[in-house]
């Protein structure tokens, strides 16, 4: 048996929370490590890295996990994501995890496909909710100026370029070191 998921992301009980609790745990220290630097988690988005990369070498349940307590986590251990961000990001990153899974292991879609498509409807789930919190409380942007040219989508742009960069580089390498 091998030392990592198999194939098709379907392990189960204790290497499944091990994997979970592993990616969980990356996603914590990347957005410490980014926020104590002073580089600014909006541009690189440094908690999305484990989020696809548990969807992509695990599959959809962990990315889902994972991308689900990642925000809340990071905010009660470090303050980082903003109060406000925390339900939006919880939205956010399960769908990149569970879609890019998905799209990976039961599609059968290319990682960059896969990737884009998690993007996209995470992007779109954020706003989503961005529009459904803001009837209900003061936030300080709307739906309308994130989805603008010059909203955070544009301001995460370094770290978009950096996600489809870096990741198809880290699965590719652990996918050929665990044959």
């Amino acid at each position: 048996m091998s030392r990592y998921p198999v194939p098709d992301g379907g392990i189960t009980g204790t290497r499944w929370s091990t994997y979970t609790a592993l990616y969980l745990s990356l996603a914590v220290v990347l957005s410490f490590g980014f926020h104590m630097f002073g580089v600014a988690g909006r541009v690189f988005l440094p908690m999305h890295v484990p989020v696809l990369l548990a969807g992509f070498l695990v599959g959809p349940g962990c990315g889902f996990v994972v991308g689900l307590l990642a925000p809340g986590l990071c905010h009660m251990l470090t303050g980082m994501p903003p109060t406000y961000a925390v339900p939006l990001m919880s939205l956010e990153l399960p769908i990149y995890g569970l879609v890019a899974g998905l799209a990976y292991f039961k599609m059968r879609w290319n990682i960059y496909m896969a990737m884009v498509v998690a993007m996209i409807l995470g992007r779109l789930m954020f706003g989503l909710g961005l529009f459904v919190l803001g009837m209900f409380m003061e936030l300080p942007y709307n739906a309308a100026f994130f989805f603008s040219i010059g909203g955070p989508i544009l301001t995460g742009l370094p770290g978009i370029v950096l996600q489809l960069f870096l990741i198809p580089v880290v699965v590719t390498a652990v996918k050929r070191h665990s044959h």
